[in-house]
């Protein structure tokens, strides 16, 4: 069985059709990496994903048990998806007033209302893990905005979620942070976290996934394995979008 299921998925903003009849699988420690112009829908699709944005048609599956139908009459409570699919945005979000620790605390403790104690050891160790451990006292105004992104990682990895929701966490990194960042994405990916990837990252990306999406138009217009994705697509789109980011590279 499939993590997550997307069967035939459509989203509208103002009669406007941004997602055209999505279908899509994850399954568990699979990473899948959605590529595609800006404006394609990708991040609208995340955003669907764990209700931040509500579909008008489709279905959306998690563990096999159906959380969104587009229907009135859905009772999914969002507030414990999010704590089953976690979500890292392009901004940090994090509050300016309190602390790292207590920004990455305040999850488990006012949410899932765990033991202070065991919470705090959760998120020392996260902190630890991807080099922060010496941070945890300072004040988001204290760090760069590599660091800033990993605190925000591991505000959602605290929460010990099924799968994570990646879109886009490097877009506003200056281009020194962004490898740090991306190195803590692809440990997780190599520990067997479930991702979900929105990139313009290529390099990255063909490292890191085990399938690739590609989008244009709020529809899939190709899906493949990322090594045939990468060297050979099979659409004429693809392939114009990536020759754009090589002549980009080579004319940097």
């Amino acid at each position: 069985m499939a993590l997550l299921e997307i069967e035939r998925l459509n989203k509208r903003f103002d009669g406007v059709t941004v997602l055209r009849d999505i279908s899509l699988s994850v399954e568990k420690q699979e990473v899948l990496v959605i590529l595609g112009p800006s404006g394609c829908g990708k991040s609208t699709l995340l955003r669907c994903m764990n209700g931040l944005e509500r579909i008008e048609e489709g279905v959306i599956r998690l563990d096999g048990e159906v959380i969104s139908t587009g229907k009135p009459a859905d009772k999914t409570d969002w507030r414990l998806i999010r704590q089953k699919v976690g979500m890292v945005f392009q901004s940090y979000d994090l509050f300016p007033h309190m602390t790292v620790l207590e920004n990455i605390l305040l999850g488990p403790l006012k949410v899932q209302k765990r033991e202070r104690g065991e919470a705090e050891r959760s998120a020392r160790l996260l902190l630890e893990r991807v080099g922060l451990a010496e941070k945890e006292r300072a004040f988001p105004r204290q760090l760069s905005g590599g660091q800033k992104q990993r605190v925000a990682i591991i505000r959602a990895l605290v929460m010990e979620p099924e799968i994570m929701l990646f879109d886009e966490v490097t877009a506003a990194l200056d281009p020194e942070m962004v490898r740090e960042v991306l190195d803590v994405m692809l440990t997780l990916a190599n520990s067997g976290m479930t991702m979900i990837i929105v990139t313009h990252e290529m390099q990255f990306a063909r490292a890191v996934a085990s399938r690739v999406i590609f989008m244009d138009s709020g529809e899939i217009v190709e899906e493949n394995i990322p090594d045939s994705f990468f060297s050979k697509p099979k659409t004429e789109r693809a392939a114009r979008f990536l020759n754009i980011f090589e002549f980009k590279a080579e004319s940097v």
